[in-house]
């Protein structure tokens, strides 16, 4: 979804008809098999885009775009451009400065964090052009903020989705329906948890291009997609707007951005005038005030009363009897509407197990499940459930993602993605909700345990030993195990104890330095084994007391093991001799 620009919008009337005949002969030609209609939508009949079951919901709510399709290459370039564009107001080529600078900066992100992914910016630069005609051709503000907000079309089931407000006007103004905003057109709804801080700034704002941008590339990276696989980027771009001429669109202009492009300006940019629903509606532009383009009506005027001056004009005896008004006709009713699927579910119900349970850094066995119904208890098939992993945790679903949609099979029951652990032990609440109808949500809590070793083994079999104010030449090394194999990131303690049967920590014998201050300490806590199941201690010392001492290690899950540690008594310091007397005969 983008919105318009005013008045230019209805100079484009002339490219409607090419530009919709061009993307309906791309969507017959790479499609097979897909059902469109008129405006090239998939029909409810299509089969879904996804590989995969889980159906997210689109970004910008299946909503408005811009058709325009990049110009033909050009053997005479237009004056000024140099790139065989021409379309005036820096080429087609020319992307704002600002613009351009957040979509590399996002894939440069997305390279760190998410490297399988292969996002190019070149794909960020094509759904922005659509989206909104690159930030309404790059009016933003040094920040990256759009001048004016970009709002899409009240989505209230009038030629586009029909949502009902989630954010109680926050991000679009519009307490009674969602709106798409922003420069990538983010729907308040998706924005929520798909909100990413791309300047940090400490603030995730849908109208900057940075934030909206990196929040852009995660959205399309999500479920572990690969855009370097065709099936992949289709439906990453799928699941952006959910129509067949929308992604011809875009991958007609990351075709065309990926032969190459060039900065220009910020608000030089070129617009776009063919929006895809022939300018219907109104979209908001922040302080511009525009409407939307040439799809509007003009409203008729009010009928002119009788005139009363005129002789006879309805006064009795007149010269002519005034023709009685007709009554208005009464506004015919609209057909009703049959209830959809997802108007009928009454409430959630849990489907999958009550209780589940994972070692920090493994994915849980179980997965959630939840059960449309009626209120007759009824099941519900084709339902969007958003499973939503809540609160200050880093447990995800498989991909990264803390939020996954499904769609209910045919016993109604929505299976949530595998569930992977994070690091942070404790409960975890993951909701379920209802998407597109509101009733209660249904939490589930997962439980994350610290991760366990049942086996310590030393490294080495040295003996380790050391003479009195003196230091170990070795250091301690454990490696731990859980069932055998590797147990790493386990957390461990070493303590200096006084016996096998009193493991208080001991005041004399060997010890360990303090880093801050040097000072003996004889507990360590806060260890961790590495990866591999290995945990090197720090170097040990030894104090002027000789003797058998004992080191006993213990990790998260019980795995103990005690090491033996000798202090022997430094050896005496030799007393010099005198030296012999000489000889009484030997001075004569």
């Amino acid at each position: 979804m983008a919105a318009q620009f005013g008045l230019r919008l209805r100079k484009g009337a002339a490219t409607t008809a090419l530009a919709a005949a061009t993307v309906a002969a791309l969507a017959a030609s790479q499609a097979p098999g897909v059902t469109t209609d008129s405006a090239g939508r998939q029909t409810a009949g299509s089969p879904s885009p996804e590989a995969t079951t889980y159906s997210e919901d689109t970004a910008s709510g299946d909503g408005r775009y811009y058709t325009d399709l990049p110009p033909l290459d050009s053997p005479n370039p237009s004056p000024g451009t140099g790139d065989g564009s021409t379309t005036v107001g820096g080429g087609e080529r020319g992307i704002p400065a600002t613009v351009l600078d957040a979509y590399k900066k996002a894939e440069a992100s997305l390279r760190d964090s998410k490297p399988g992914c292969n996002l190019p910016w070149q794909l960020l630069a094509a759904i922005g052009k659509v989206e909104s005609g690159q930030a309404r051709g790059g009016r933003v503000d040094a920040s990256g903020t759009t001048i004016g907000k970009i709002l899409g079309p009240q989505l209230n089931g009038n030629g586009f989705a029909n949502i009902s407000d989630t954010d109680n006007g926050a991000y679009d103004g519009d307490a009674t329906h969602d709106r798409a905003v922003g420069p990538m057109q983010f729907i308040p709804s998706t924005w929520e948890w798909a909100g990413r801080d791309g300047n940090s700034d400490g603030a995730k704002d849908p109208n900057n291009v940075y934030d909206a941008a990196l929040a852009a590339g995660h959205y399309l990276c999500r479920f572990n997609w690969d855009l370097a696989d065709s099936g992949n980027l289709r439906s990453a771009i799928l699941s952006y707007n959910n129509s067949t001429a929308y992604y011809n669109t875009v991958m007609s202009w990351l075709e065309y951005y990926r032969k190459g492009t060039h900065e220009i300006p910020d608000g030089t940019g070129s617009l776009p005038r063919t929006p895809s629903d022939n300018g219907g509606g109104t979209t908001g532009t922040g302080n511009t005030g525009n409407k939307g383009g040439s799809g509007g009506t003009k409203p008729s005027p009010s009928p002119t009363p009788p005139n009363k001056d005129k002789p006879g004009g309805g006064k009795p005896g007149g010269g002519s009897t005034p023709t009685p008004p007709t009554p208005p006709t009464p506004p015919t009713k609209p057909p009703t509407k049959p209830p959809t699927n997802t108007d009928t579910v009454h409430h959630l119900e849990a489907a999958g197990p009550a209780k589940l349970t994972a070692t920090a850094g493994a994915t849980f066995t179980d997965r959630i499940a939840a059960r449309t119904e009626t209120k007759a208890g009824k099941a519900v098939a084709k339902v969007r459930v958003r499973f939503t992993v809540v609160g200050d945790t880093d447990t995800t679903f498989t991909g990264g993602e803390k939020v996954a949609t499904v769609v209910t099979d045919s016993t109604g029951k929505a299976t949530a993605p595998g569930l992977v652990a994070g690091e942070k032990t404790g409960a975890v609440t993951v909701r379920a909700t209802v998407v597109g109808r509101t009733v209660a949500a249904l939490d589930y809590t997962a439980t994350v345990t610290a991760r366990q070793a049942d086996a310590l083994a030393r490294t080495t079999t040295t003996e380790l030993t050391c003479v009195a104010n003196g230091e170990f030449a070795e250091q301690v090394a454990v490696k731990a195990t859980y069932k055998g194999a590797v147990a790493g990131k386990v957390a461990a303690t070493a303590t200096l104890i006084k016996s096998p049967l009193d493991p208080t920590e001991n005041d004399k014998g060997p010890y360990f330095k303090n880093p801050a201050d040097g000072k003996p300490l004889r507990t360590l806590t806060g260890l961790q084994t590495d990866k591999d199941g290995l945990l090197t201690l720090p170097k040990l010392y030894a104090d002027d007391a000789p003797g058998t001492y004992l080191l006993r290690i213990e990790t998260e899950g019980g795995a103990t093991l005690t090491v033996e540690l000798k202090v022997e008594a430094a050896p005496a310091e030799a007393t010099p001799t005198e030296s012999a007397s000489p000889s009484a005969g030997a001075s004569q």
